[in-house]
Order: structure tokens, then sequence, then C-alpha cells
């Protein structure tokens, strides 16, 4: 288990995180949260809860708004734990991907964060739908990437689950598997989100 956390860390000491200079944007953190399970690492997906007001019943890993004076770690860790009972400190903090700004005024800074392994999850009802624990074999795969009339950008697709996750998850999932899985240097900031998640 020790080996597969500082392979991850190599991976991301490596890369070079690209914070997103725009102060027009209220600032959020997402944690990519692994998990060492018999067969593999796996991470921690959820669907959001149908009755939120943002974003019902999409794909999201746990994060949120950060709160006046967080790093971009502790907001993770915390929303971690409110919406999934998971407390982490801070030496479970491996490293940070691209920040990304959304269409609906935020900028995302991905934190990648070892659970290490027998982790007791508790969902909160109020904002997780559904909680998937995810084998990161399942996302080393090509995403798709759509043109729309809207935007020069494209929309990136990420297969999973027989179906689509669009970005900003899509291209936060995407990068973390060109990043630690391949060592590549895939930049995704530019990548589009779908039309009806532009508000």
């Amino acid at each position: 288990m020790d080996t597969l956390r500082e392979d991850v860390a190599a991976a991301l000491r490596r890369f070079e995180h690209r914070p997103a200079d725009r102060p027009d944007l209220k600032r959020a953190a997402v944690g990519i949260t692994l998990v060492a399970e018999p067969a593999g690492l796996v991470f921690l997906l959820t669907r959001r809860a149908t009755t939120l007001r943002g974003n019902p019943g999409q794909w999201a890993l746990p994060g949120g708004r950060a709160e006046p004076g967080e790093t971009a770690g502790e907001a993770a860790r915390r929303e971690l734990s409110e919406e999934l009972g998971l407390r982490l400190g801070p030496e479970a903090e491996l490293g940070l991907l691209d920040d990304y700004p959304t269409r609906s005024g935020y900028v995302i800074t991905p934190v990648v964060l070892w659970a290490g392994s027998d982790v007791e999850l508790v969902p909160n009802p109020d904002e997780v739908g559904e909680l998937h624990r995810v084998p990161l074999t399942q996302i080393d795969v090509e995403p798709r990437f759509l043109t729309i009339p809207e935007s020069d950008a494209p929309v990136i697709q990420l297969p999973l689950f027989g179906r689509f996750v669009h970005a900003p998850t899509g291209a936060v999932l995407h990068q973390f598997r060109e990043v630690v899985l391949h060592g590549r240097d895939t930049r995704v900031a530019h990548m589009e989100q779908p039309v009806f998640a532009w508000r």
C-alpha cells in the first residue's frame, strides 16, 4: 500500500500545477479520494442528490466552495467529511491537478487525497444520492470530444458506467488518468462543459 501511495505522490510531484488567475470566480475544491482495496486502487465518486438546488443528479467528486482563508486541501477535506463522513488530515494530501474554471462561476482546484484502506463511509443523504467506489482501470479510457455551436472549445465526455461524465468532473478525471497513470502533462482547463451546465 505504501508503494501505491508513493507512486501517486511521485507522479503529482513531477506535474506542474497550473492555477487559474480568475479573481472574478468563486474558489472551490474537489477531492479525488483514493482508497486501497484488495483488487487495487479505487476513487470515490458521487451522484448528487436530486433535491439539491445546484446540479442535481450530476456525477461529482466530493467537494464544494472554499470558505474564506481555506486552502484547496482544507476545503476538499472538509467537504469530504461533510458529504461522506470521512475525516482525513493534511498528510492525506498528495498533490494538486490544474485549476478548472467553470461556467457556473467557480474555479475548482482538484486535490488528490489518500484515504488508505478499511475506509468507513457515511454518505450525507441531503447531498449524496449515490456513492461509487470506482476502480482506476475504469477511467483509463479515451474520452470522446464533441463540437458545439456555442463554443470553439471541445466538450469532453468520459465513458463511465455505460454513459458519459462531462466536465468539470470528466475533465478532472481525465487529467488524473493522464498525469498519474501515464505520466503525461495533459491540460484540461480549456475543455468545455455541456450547455446544460452553463448555469
